[in-house]
C-alpha cells in the first residue's frame, strides 16, 4: 500500500513540475533570426539562457526567417501552432513590410490574424513593435507605428512599442547595412522584451 502511495505521489510531483513548462514560439524576421551573426549570439538564444537561469523550463522554438513579412508569418503560423503547440507566441514581424512600402492596412490585418490564430490555439501572445526610419516620410512612419498599438489594444495583448529602442540608429549598435543589430545589441533587445515577456510565463 505504501509503495503504491509513494509511486502515485512521485507521479503527481512529476506532473506538477512538467505543468510549469511549455513551448515558447518566436515568429519573426531577420532581427530574431540573428542575421549576420552566429545564431547562438542572437537575442532569442540569450532569451533561452535567461529562462534557464531564472528557473523557467520553457522550450524555445525560433521560427524566424530573414526577409519574412507579416504575410509570410501569417501563412506559416498555422502549421507552427499545430506542430509545436506553444504556450506563448512572440510575434516580431512588420519591419520588412514597412521597408517595402506595403500598405499599413495589410500589415494590420496580418498581425491581427496571427494574434487571433495564436489565441485560438490556446497561446498567450507578445507583440514586438517596430518603427521605420524618418526618410520614409512622417505620414507613413506614423501610420506604421500606430498599427502595432492598434492591434495590441484590439486583441488585448501586451506590446513592446519599439523593439529596437536604444539600438536602431545608434552608432555601434547596427551592422554596416544600418538595418540589422550587432552582436553587442542583442542583450539590449532581450532587455527590451523581457519586462513584457516575464509576466506571461
Amino acid at each position: 500500500m505504501r509503495a503504491w502511495w509513494l509511486s502515485g505521489a512521485l507521479a503527481l510531483l512529476f506532473w506538477a513540475q512538467g505543468a510549469v513548462s511549455g513551448t515558447l514560439l518566436v515568429v519573426g524576421d531577420s532581427i530574431s533570426a540573428a542575421f549576420g551573426l552566429d545564431s547562438r549570439q542572437g537575442w532569442v538564444a540569450l532569451l533561452e539562457k535567461r529562462l534557464a537561469d531564472e528557473g523557467f523550463e520553457h522550450k524555445v522554438i525560433n521560427a524566424s526567417i530573414s526577409g519574412d513579412t507579416s504575410a509570410g508569418g501569417a501563412a506559416r503560423l498555422p502549421a507552427l501552432l499545430a506542430e509545436h503547440k506553444p504556450e506563448l507566441v512572440i510575434i516580431e514581424l512588420g519591419g520588412n513590410d514597412g521597408l517595402r512600402g506595403q500598405a499599413p492596412a495589410q500589415l494590420q490585418q496580418n498581425l491581427a490574424l496571427m494574434v487571433e490564430k495564436s489565441q485560438q490555439a490556446g497561446a498567450k501572445v507578445l507583440l514586438l513593435g517596430m518603427r521605420l526610419p524618418p526618410n520614409y516620410g512622417a505620414r507613413y512612419t506614423t501610420a506604421f507605428a500606430q498599427i502595432f498599438s492598434d492591434v495590441a489594444e484590439q486583441k488585448q495583448v501586451p506590446l513592446v512599442p519599439f523593439f529596437l529602442e536604444g539600438v536602431g540608429g545608434v552608432p555601434g549598435m547596427m551592422q554596416r547595412d544600418g538595418i540589422h543589430p550587432t552582436e553587442g545589441a542583442q542583450p539590449l533587445l532581450l532587455e527590451n522584451a523581457w519586462p513584457a515577456l516575464k509576466p506571461l510565463l
